[in-house]
């Protein structure tokens, strides 16, 4: 999806405290027609001005065939004047719709889009920047280089020679995004705006490898030529597809590795967003939009510090058990990490069998969803490694829905550029958290739900989806998956201290003047994964800042709600409806409370 996508991922609103709230009716309010066709036009304008979040969502078809050769190749300027304006436009038409002629899900949906749209319309008007969370155009994790190959390659769908042709269109429109990047990180870095200097090196290696090698060798070119193979679609796709990058691509990365070694001595120092004018501001918003809280970092960090303190605990008594008992708890799991028996080996080979295994774990686990789930995601989920060209800044693990027609598949991504950072123990609670009954749980739900607008489908709440994801393990460890594997559960509690420390690290970075060295330090001492990984990790909350404490402030929300509810019904709780609330699609964690609370009086 392209960079501007038009929902923000959450919101800014403050937790509530537990109070009973009357549930949703089911009558249709006078108003319900209105709004739900304001909604419906705000989802397809969005549409038709962002062809790359068409081809995601595979809307890039019939009518809207044309925007499968486009790519959003405005002036970073332009498109956000553009943007933010049409977010006021739409706000102020979802605003003249009166709740009081609405139905209580029609009330849902106008708070929960109202609040996206507020929240998407804050980075652009206090500060002039893209994200609050990303206020850096080019990162190790951002920027047209790294998103649009692998775009390319997964969302554009090829199926015929047109859709080859559309293919060629949007690789020769790369250049001009790529010159548009630039162009916007050249005028954002007078300003401050310019990521840390060790970021720069790490995008600048990146473009590097996608520009350091023949045009006909060029991923992209790769891409198109498999696929119109396996298609069986006939052209000089690879000769073609291999000028445009020679000619096009290149110089456009030429002048942007350019630009970023000229701005790079510019860098101001420090790895934080206290780095940046009005960085406390700017901060204080990005950890609000990452958690839909209003905690202080100060509260986080606290937080963060109690439950390390907890579950390393609870780490150290499994540890025992298991003969490893001297040094500190990330001493004992640094140990256990570099056991031969649980390492795959570092080649092809040893990478294809660890893939091999996440899906005998995806497997297993679609075998135990209906003992806790009503509903189950019908989209297929595939597991890829992260493309070699960009796994030296991706993160370590992510997913990507799938499109809301079933024309492409949900993918989970994980990085093995480095297989130690996988140690066999770690890798099924990822499973549970990047697949099911974790995010493509959660995501294929809301999808496929008929209960909200498509506009909804789309709203992405970090705190509500990591949250969910982190109480997915949870759901997989009452599912009895390490029943008989104490390592298992060890690896599922490792997943959760890890999200702890990043409530410490996230705001240590960022408020405390921690550096990227200090932060890693503190990582690696208190979880146990390799330095390597921790820095990739560290290295990702610097650019991509308050994002990393959505995950463990969400988990909380959520099992504070289940247990009221628990408390609530007794032995009439019933653990699949509970989890039908998904289906209501994602929403800031203070409404996820009160609308669970609701559904318990109605249970």
């Amino acid at each position: 999806m392209d960079r501007r996508s038009f929902l923000a991922t959450s919101a800014t609103v403050a937790l509530l405290p537990l109070t009973e709230a009357p549930a949703l009716a089911a009558a249709t309010g006078s108003g319900d027609a209105k709004i739900n066709a304001i909604f419906e036009n705000i989802f397809q304008e969005r549409v038709r001005n962002n062809p790359g979040l068409a081809s995601s969502l595979g809307l890039d078809k019939g009518p809207s065939s044309a925007l499968k050769s486009k790519l959003d190749t405005r002036p970073a300027p332009v498109a956000r004047a553009q943007d933010l304006a049409r977010n006021r436009r739409a706000i102020a038409e979802v605003e003249a719709i009166s709740p009081t002629t609405l139905s209580d899900a029609s009330k849902l949906n106008r708070e929960v889009v109202l609040y996206s749209l507020e929240t998407a319309t804050q980075a652009a008007s206090r500060w002039d920047i893209d994200s609050a969370q990303r206020p850096y155009p080019i990162t190790q994790q951002g920027g047209a280089y790294f998103q649009i190959p692998d775009f390319l390659n997964t969302a554009h769908t090829i199926a015929n020679a047109a859709d080859a042709e559309a293919y060629l269109s949007r690789l020769d429109q790369f250049a001009t995004v790529l010159d548009n990047d630039t162009a916007s990180q050249r005028a954002q870095a007078a300003r401050g705006f310019l990521a840390p200097a060790w970021s720069i090196d790490l995008a600048l290696g990146q473009m590097r490898k996608l520009r350091n090698v023949p045009a006909g060798d060029n991923t992209m070119v790769k891409s198109l030529v498999k696929r119109t193979a396996d298609k069986g679609v006939a052209g000089d796709w690879q000769a073609r597809a291999a000028g445009i990058v020679e000619k096009s691509v290149y110089p456009a990365l030429d002048r942007q590795i350019t630009a970023m070694e000229q701005l790079k001595p510019t860098s101001r120092p420090g790895d934080g967003a206290w780095r940046l004018t009005n960085g406390d501001a700017i901060y204080a918003e990005a950890l609000r939009q990452a958690t839909t809280t209003t905690f202080s970092p100060a509260e986080v960090h606290q937080m963060g510090l109690s439950q390390v303190a907890e579950i390393s605990a609870e780490l150290d008594k499994i540890l025992k058990t298991q003969g490893y008992s001297q040094g500190t708890v990330g001493e004992r799991l640094n140990a256990l990490n570099k056991t031969p028996a649980q390492l795959y080996a570092d080649s092809d080979a040893g990478r294809g069998e660890l893939l091999a295994y996440l899906n005998t774990v995806v497997k297993d686990m679609y075998g135990r969803l209906p003992k806790a789930f009503a509903t189950l995601p019908n989209q297929p989920l595939e597991i890829r490694r992260v493309p070699p060209e960009i796994q030296d800044g991706a993160s370590n693990g992510y997913y990507n829905r799938a499109a809301l027609d079933g024309s492409r598949p949900a993918i989970y991504f994980i990085n093995l550029k480095d297989v130690g950072d996988w140690p066999k123990y770690s890798l099924p609670t990822l499973c549970y958290h990047e697949g099911v009954p974790g995010h493509h749980l959660q995501i294929s739900i809301a999808q496929e739900s008929k209960d909200i607008p498509t506009l909804r489908k789309l709203g992405q709440f970090s705190a509500y989806s990591e949250g969910w994801a982190l109480y997915a393990e949870q759901v997989a460890d009452e599912l009895g998956v390490y029943a008989n594997d104490p390592l298992g559960r060890a690896g599922y509690l490792q997943s959760f201290l890890f999200r702890a420390a990043r409530l410490v690290v996230d705001t240590g970075l960022h408020t405390k003047r921690w550096s990227r060295e200090q932060a890693t330090d503190y990582m690696v001492k208190t979880t146990g994964y390799a330095r390597p990984r921790s820095q990739r990790e560290v290295e990702r909350y610097c650019t991509m800042i308050g994002q990393a404490c959505s995950y463990k402030v969400g988990h909380t929300a959520w099992t504070r709600a289940r247990a009221e509810a628990q408390q609530k019904l007794g032995a009439k709780f019933d653990i699949k409806q509970f989890h039908e609330i998904l289906r209501e699609g994602a929403m800031p964690l203070s409404i996820l409370e009160r609308r669970i609370r609701e559904r318990t009086l109605t249970a």
